[in-house]
């Protein structure tokens, strides 16, 4: 076997082995050199243009050109040529053209050259690698995939790891209630393959309310299907949601076919969800296209009276709910009132049956949760 065909086998086995393309390690390799014979000759990376590696890997043949620029007395700066030696390679060559210089007998790759050139090569082939995983996850953002928790920064990122490629979850975009150990697998939504100074990565999250939607299609067949749709989501991660559903078929049961027999399917999505003590209650909620009992279902598990419109423009409306429901509709720190606003997209506020006097402030309703302790 020549030393061409090894050479080609090798470059084979290791594509095959990293599951990369064989030309992007030759790229490597090229880059490599190229890489080593800048450095070696102090070509700054803004003039790597002038400089070109060529491989043939089925004759083995390697050649290294420069292209250099006509002057009448050049320095030592390689990227440089006298008139006289240009006009050797371009009979009508003149101070300030371009020519292209075969240098391949002057490159000299010693022991040092060589090691550099191995660090490079490795370091694309890594490269190549985290964009073939990248790849193949392209088609599941909007999904739900399954990561490994690396290491959590001291601002509260969390760096998680697929394949060979890089993940990472904002402090925006985790749960702070959860806790997540080294070595942990996650459930996480693919937001976007995103990009930095560093290369890219996954964008991925828990708090996104798209993430519950997910777990709801992952566990819930009719969802999946499209026989019962999810309306609207309204999510305080690790606390509380409310998800608003509804059947488009008759004689489906949206509720309870999110429930499931005996609970199995929602009680699933709760211990997705769970972590230690705290647990993120879900609450079902039938969407109605009459927005009064859509109001009146969104305020549960509280019980309303009656629902008044008061401004249909501003979409503000007053619920009214029995005087021993009244913290009940409102909520501890007004989040049931909020996710229930939320969910439907108007302004409510909410009075006992007594009359204005058991009227839950606006101010009280729309307090922010009191953020849990990690």
């Amino acid at each position: 076997m020549s030393q061409t065909t090894e050479m080609m086998s090798a470059i084979r086995q290791i594509a095959a082995e990293r599951k990369i393309d064989a030309d992007e390690i030759l790229e490597a390799i090229k880059f490599s050199l190229k890489t080593v014979f800048m450095d070696s000759h102090g070509i700054d990376k803004e003039s790597g243009d002038y400089v070109e590696v060529n491989m043939d890997p089925e004759q083995g043949d390697l050649s290294v050109t420069v292209t250099k620029e006509v002057v009448d007395i050049p320095s030592k700066n390689i990227l440089e040529i006298s008139l006289d030696e240009a006009k050797k390679l371009k009979k009508n060559a003149q101070v300030g053209d371009s020519v292209k210089v075969d240098v391949t007998g002057d490159v000299d790759f010693g022991r040092i050259a060589a090691q550099t050139a191995r660090q490079v090569i490795l370091q694309k082939l890594r490269d190549s690698e985290k964009e073939a995983v990248l790849r193949q996850f392209t088609d599941k953002v909007g999904k739900i995939i399954n990561v490994t928790v690396q290491r959590v920064l001291p601002e509260g990122d969390v760096i998680c790891e697929v394949g060979k490629a890089k993940a990472i979850m904002p402090k925006e975009e985790r749960v702070m209630t959860e806790f997540y150990r080294l070595g942990s697998q996650l459930k996480v939504l693919l937001k976007a393959i995103d990009e930095d100074i560093k290369g890219k990565f996954m964008l991925i999250s828990r708090a996104d309310p798209a993430f519950l939607e997910e777990l709801f299609a992952m566990e819930i067949p009719e969802i999946e299907s499209g026989t019962v749709e999810i309306m609207n989501i309204a999510r305080e991660a690790g606390s509380r949601s409310k998800v608003a559903v509804r059947s488009v078929s008759q004689g489906v049961d949206p509720i309870g076919s999110c429930v499931g027999q005996k609970g199995v399917r929602i009680n699933a999505i709760s211990n997705e969800l769970k972590n230690g003590n705290f647990e993120e209650k879900i609450d079902i909620i039938l969407w109605d296209e009459n927005i009064e009992q859509y109001i009146m279902n969104a305020i549960r598990p509280a019980n309303s009276i009656r629902v008044e419109i008061t401004d249909k423009k501003e979409k503000t409306a007053l619920i009214v709910v029995p005087d021993d429901e009244l913290s009940l509709a409102i909520g501890k720190d007004g989040q049931n009132a909020r996710l229930a606003s939320k969910l439907t997209g108007w302004n409510l506020d909410i009075e006992g049956e007594s009359g204005p006097g058991s009227k839950a402030s606006e101010e009280e309703i729309q307090e922010e949760a009191t953020p849990a302790v990690e």
